[in-house]
């Protein structure tokens, strides 16, 4: 019985972990396209991919990888969700910027810049309330938490003000909307993710 409904329960998380992670790429394009700053990992994407070259796909998959290999010493382990993360929210991110140009509009700007940090948030829970894997920057995260004895807020803290400043001396954009996203993400997500979670047992 118990197999059962897992097995009828698996469809419907990878769907939603795909579903999430796709949308995770349209907030993030969305936030670009809006120019009044980005989330604090997309600064330091965005500084690395105008000094390499890259686009912003391109470079948010490569950090990604980097950031899995610095969960070796931490003895963390990925899952589907985490390996998916890596791929497919660069790969959208990169599918939307190449088909949407940047609205002159600031009362345009502003709504695409509201309405990505809400697609964030919901992306956010649909690809957690899986539970098929963090994505490689949260799973550095809560490894850095258990390897130290840390408490998570100082530890993400910590990692989101040194990739924003690194990023930020790289060329990437700081705004309002980084500051918005790093104050209401938090607030946003928690109602939303008793409502997106699986039910994995």
């Amino acid at each position: 019985m118990i197999n059962s409904m897992v097995g009828r329960r698996l469809p419907r998380r990878v769907v939603q972990l795909f579903l999430g992670l796709a949308l995770y790429g349209v907030s993030i394009a969305a936030l670009v396209l809006a120019d009044l700053g980005v989330m604090p990992w997309d600064v330091l994407h965005q500084g690395l991919a105008r000094q390499l070259g890259w686009s912003l796909g391109t470079v948010i998959i490569v950090v990604g990888v980097l950031v899995l290999l610095a969960w070796i010493p931490l003895r963390e382990r990925p899952g589907l969700g985490t390996v998916s993360n890596v791929i497919v929210v660069g790969l959208v991110a990169d599918a939307v910027l190449a088909v949407v140009d940047p609205p002159s509009s600031l009362a345009v700007r502003i709504a695409l810049a509201a309405g990505g940090i809400a697609c964030n948030a919901v992306a956010t829970a649909a690809y957690v309330g899986v539970r098929l894997g963090p994505g490689p920057r949260d799973g550095l995260m809560t490894g850095l938490v258990r390897r130290t004895g840390r408490k998570v807020g100082p530890v993400r803290t910590t990692i989101e003000v040194l990739v924003v400043v690194s990023g930020w001396l790289l060329g990437g954009t700081v705004g309002v909307v980084t500051v918005v996203y790093a104050l209401a993400i938090g607030p946003l997500v928690q109602p939303l993710l008793p409502r997106l979670t699986v039910d994995a047992r």
